[in-house]
């Protein structure tokens, strides 16, 4: 646990801490669940369960100080509405332990987040039990968590599955649910946290690696804040074992990312979004238009896409944006004559590996010289020009194409060219001379 975490602060990650599953020689039973055989049962002694969560927390608090550990929210268990992560998805079984860790969580220290009840979709009748029973018995809870994914039964082929998919506006109708059914309850008003979300709930279905998953969770990560504290997509890289142990590179994995750290289509959408200001200025069915502190516009753009009842998309997606462009931090009040547009790429063509493992002929393991070339193939596809300025707005006449998602960032133009400087006599006959 301590190599995870400082891996973790490492980079800049703040930790989401889940309890569960139960230790074996705590367990009440013997069901379990994976190949690993996690033990979801209730434990046999809930005061040897309550001194486990607070030792652990106890000794999280001494390597990383108390400040640190009270920015992790303790999310208590997973998905115990289900039957195979929870014996008989007991629902008193499981407020049970809620109430026991959360005391034995706000013994060690009051201001330590703890929540729940992070059940699956299609489970909205815990809610209102959830609710009535914090509120008898009177339980601290800092926040309400749950999962969100947008796919149907999986239909099994050999190492792997398919399934269809709802329409991507699903997952924003899933993450403001508890919100809306939590109204009037002791609960209402708490943060709200997306502990799991995405497409498909299996960490084998070919769609993960695709380029129609990053279009389609483009307007999720644009409108998801409006209505959820916080909503993390499941998971940062293909190292998960739920379902035995990959067969191949891609494998329709969960991840961002390959278990060889290829980037996947969804990983230039973060990726993207994380280039992004905090000011927003404008969105719609297809856009995303920010601001940074420094004055820098950016405009996230993405072919919209549906789920599987849904018309298959067209090769290509148009749209037309002004937007606009502030005065360079180096001429403050005088507005530029022209923006400096850089563009990136990703769809089913470009910035993306699983497209090129494809034409490859799917290699398992791929060898050292694939894997270069499935790397280079991931990254995005960079352009740029230049457009004037009118009355301190740009034009942008935008083509993606199918499944495309593309960043683009905008920046005042602020001409140094010495007057000395003639282009046109430099030899090559290029862009360069007249």
């Amino acid at each position: 646990m301590d190599q995870v975490v400082d891996a973790y602060l490492e980079v800049g990650i703040k930790p989401f801490l889940e309890l569960g599953f139960m230790p074996s020689g705590l367990a009440s039973g013997d069901q379990t669940v994976f190949w690993w055989k996690g033990n979801v049962t209730p434990p046999a002694d809930h005061r040897q369960w309550a001194a486990l969560v607070q030792a652990v927390l106890r000794h999280l608090v001494d390597r990383y100080g108390i400040e640190e550990v009270r920015t992790w929210p303790v999310e208590v268990w997973n998905e115990p509405n289900l039957v195979n992560f929870w014996q008989g998805a007991d629902q008193e079984a499981y407020f049970r332990l809620y109430e026991t860790t959360v005391l034995a969580l706000k013994e060690v220290d009051a201001d330590l987040q703890v929540g729940g009840p992070a059940i699956s979709p299609g489970a909205d009748d815990w809610w209102a039990p959830f609710a009535d029973f914090v509120a008898r018995r009177d339980l601290p809870t800092d926040f309400v968590s749950f999962h969100a994914y947008t796919s149907g039964p999986a239909q099994h082929v050999p190492f792997g599955v398919y399934q269809t998919l709802r329409r991507p506006e699903s997952l924003l109708e899933q993450f403001a649910t508890p919100g809306k059914l939590l109204a009037g309850t002791v609960l209402a008003g708490k943060p709200v946290h997306v502990t799991e979300f995405n497409t498909s709930y299996r960490p084998d279905n070919p769609v993960h690696d695709t380029a129609y998953n990053a279009a389609y969770l483009a307007p999720v990560l644009a409108a998801g804040g409006d209505v959820v504290d916080s909503f993390s997509y499941w998971t940062f890289c293909d190292v998960f074992e739920e379902e035995n142990i990959p067969t191949s590179i891609f494998h329709g994995g969960f991840g961002m990312l390959t278990h060889r750290q290829i980037k996947k289509p969804t990983y230039h959408l973060y990726a993207f979004m994380a280039r992004m200001g905090a000011d927003v200025l404008a969105r719609g069915d297809d856009h995303l238009v920010t601001r940074d502190a420094a004055g820098r516009v950016t405009v996230l753009a993405w072919q919209p896409v549906g789920g599987t009842d849904d018309p298959v998309e067209p090769e290509r997606h148009e749209l037309s944006l002004s937007v606009p462009v502030g005065p360079a931090a180096a001429r403050p009040g005088r507005l530029p004559a022209a923006a400096y547009v850089h563009r990136s790429d990703t769809d089913e063509e470009r910035g993306n590996a699983f497209t090129a493992w494809q034409r490859m002929g799917r290699p398992a393991s791929p060898t050292h010289r694939q894997e270069d070339a499935l790397r280079e193939a991931a990254e995005p596809v960079r352009s740029h020009t230049t457009l004037p300025v009118v009355d301190g707005r740009v034009r942008l006449d935008v083509t993606l194409g199918r499944h495309g998602v593309t960043l683009l960032e905008i920046d005042p133009v602020v001409d140094e060219t010495p007057e000395w400087l003639d282009d046109g006599r430099i030899l090559g006959r290029g862009p360069y001379g007249g």
